[in-house]
């Protein structure tokens, strides 16, 4: 937007925040303002469009956009494990909480900077709930779930600065309203979908409207374009093939029904026929599922043919076909010929 829009980005659990942090000469040039640590302070910038960072400490930004009449002020809180993020924040207390230094921190900034003629923001990557009694479930496919031993505990809205006009939280890849605040304090969720395990799942933005000593509206807006991620079983190849074209227009992950190895020249055509197939999962009869139980060990007296299809069977789960055994007699004949 020419430098009209602040853009502001925060890292989360998955991120390494040097990383995030590295672009930082080049993006404040286009008004964009990256934090990777919860006490990473933002350089103060001023562009022609007239957004500027008017002042900035730890955690937290003011900001001077350009067509509003009041200041906005950002607390922005990276994600960093527990003791970290207790080392950041400059904790001597050891017995303080993860909750109350934040609270702490929140606060202190707050009353630092904040006026009366100011809209108030939190942007945090943190674990909240409204109450001890509620749960929210992390992302089933998460890596690196925050809810585990050197991760960070929960924190509660009731540790929150009264004075603030939204909350905006990331780790919930599904959007999510905190009850219980007098803001709103909003999970947005992802844009885009971070594994399968989402898929069908809706995508949106939050919009929201602040003013000064005013209530904050926020509204939701679904996000419908580009390609949907579908989980899609098929019976057979066959039935696959005539599926496909006309099914382009969405990212899959194929199960197929097969008693059959899939060969390199099966799976070319299929992502030839739907180049964006991400995974083609082989999904084996019962019969065959008995037979990878069965003791494997190879006989003494075995013909090599035959040590070679218990071992194929024992690393594919399924019988070579025709053209994997003429390539390995193949292969064997040319060994006999140099001998």
């Amino acid at each position: 937007d020419d430098g009209r829009r602040a853009v502001i980005a925060i890292a989360g659990n998955h991120d390494m925040p040097e990383r995030i942090e590295a672009p930082n000469p080049l993006a404040k040039e286009c008004g964009i303002i990256l934090l990777g640590l919860p006490h990473s302070i933002a350089s103060p910038f001023y562009l022609s469009s007239g957004l500027r960072i008017t002042a900035s400490g730890p955690g937290w930004v003011q900001l001077r956009i350009p067509g509003v009449d009041h200041l906005v002020h950002l607390l922005l809180t990276p994600y960093a494990n527990e003791f970290r993020m207790k080392t950041y924040l400059g904790s001597e207390n050891q017995d303080e909480t993860l909750k109350e230094i934040l609270s702490n921190n929140w606060h202190a900034n707050l009353q630092e900077m904040a006026n009366y003629q100011s809209v108030n923001i939190l942007m945090a990557h943190l674990y909240m709930i409204s109450s001890e009694d509620e749960l929210l479930e992390e992302p089933l496919d998460e890596e690196k779930p925050i809810l585990t031993p050197g991760g960070a505990s929960p924190i509660f809205i009731k540790q929150l600065p009264p004075n603030l006009h939204y909350v905006a939280l990331g780790h919930l890849h599904r959007r999510h309203t905190l009850e219980g605040c007098a803001f709103p304090v909003v999970y947005c969720g992802s844009p885009l979908s971070y594994s399968f395990s989402e898929a069908f799942q809706n995508k949106s933005v939050e919009i929201i409207e602040a003013q000064p000593n005013q209530t904050t509206k926020h509204y939701s807006v679904g996000l419908t374009k580009g390609k949907p991620l579908i989980r899609k079983k098929f019976n057979s190849p066959e039935e696959a093939f005539q599926w496909l074209p006309n099914h382009m227009d969405c990212l899959l992950e194929m199960t197929l029904h097969t008693d059959m190895y899939l060969n390199s020249e099966i799976l070319h055509q299929f992502h030839q026929l739907h180049p964006a197939i991400v995974q083609i999962i082989p999904e084996f009869s019962e019969e065959l599922k008995l037979v990878e139980n069965e003791d494997l060990s190879p006989s003494p007296n075995a013909e090599i043919i035959e040590l070679f299809k218990d071992y194929f069977r024992s690393i594919q789960q399924v019988p070579p076909d025709e053209e994997t055994l003429a390539l390995f007699r193949e292969i064997i004949a040319n060994e006999e010929d140099n001998q």
